[in-house]
């Protein structure tokens, strides 16, 4: 899943929040030298990226995507997932996107502290690009799919995926939908062990 979904799944906590979305740039043990919510958000998101990486729905999506953009599809699939929440936001939470992602900005200033490098030099463009309300719109989508495509020098081609994202549009909703309710609750009960 991206960065909307990893926040989302991590309840209310905003450390396990902080730990879940800065996890990508935490390898092996390092997440030991961060404070016991940060380590629980970090544990999170590993977990929740073995179980996508072998949900057989999940699995679905990405082979629909692997002969044009081969392992970079689960990537694509991540951000595509991201979409769906977005756009369906209401049948998840209560709160409005917009809510969300504006407290959720308060919080990485709040504790820029405690933050990775990574983090801090990707926070000011993400809070000025908005990329988490702006995953409600495919153009939305196409925007941070070309970013991620410029850092790989363009070789993923991943600034075409939403061609695909709108061709296979329902089939896509349908496979989130379906997955996103088990990865619910496998992320409640890694939370519950934590």
């Amino acid at each position: 899943m991206n960065f909307l979904a990893h926040i989302y799944l991590s309840g209310n906590n905003e450390l396990v929040k902080i730990g879940n979305f800065m996890a990508d740039g935490i390898r092996g043990k390092h997440f030991e030298n961060y404070p016991f919510d940060v380590q629980k958000g970090i544990i999170l998101h590993r977990a929740i990226d073995s179980f996508t990486d072998s949900h057989p729905v999940f699995r679905k999506s990405t082979k629909r995507l692997h002969s044009r953009y081969h392992h970079y599809s689960g990537v694509i699939v991540d951000v595509f997932y991201d979409h769906f929440l977005a756009k369906n936001w209401w049948q998840y939470s209560d709160e409005k996107l917009e809510d969300f992602t504006h407290r959720f900005y308060l919080s990485l200033e709040k504790n820029s502290a405690i933050l990775t490098e990574r983090t801090l030099h990707l926070m000011p463009y993400m809070k000025k690009q908005n990329w988490l309300l702006s995953y409600q719109s495919i153009e939305g989508i196409h925007n941070i799919l070309t970013q991620m495509d410029s850092r790989t020098k363009n070789k993923s081609n991943m600034r075409f995926a939403s061609e695909e994202l709108q061709l296979h549009y329902e089939a896509f909703e349908q496979e989130f939908t379906s997955f996103f309710k088990d990865l619910q609750n496998h992320a409640q009960e890694k939370l519950n062990e934590l």
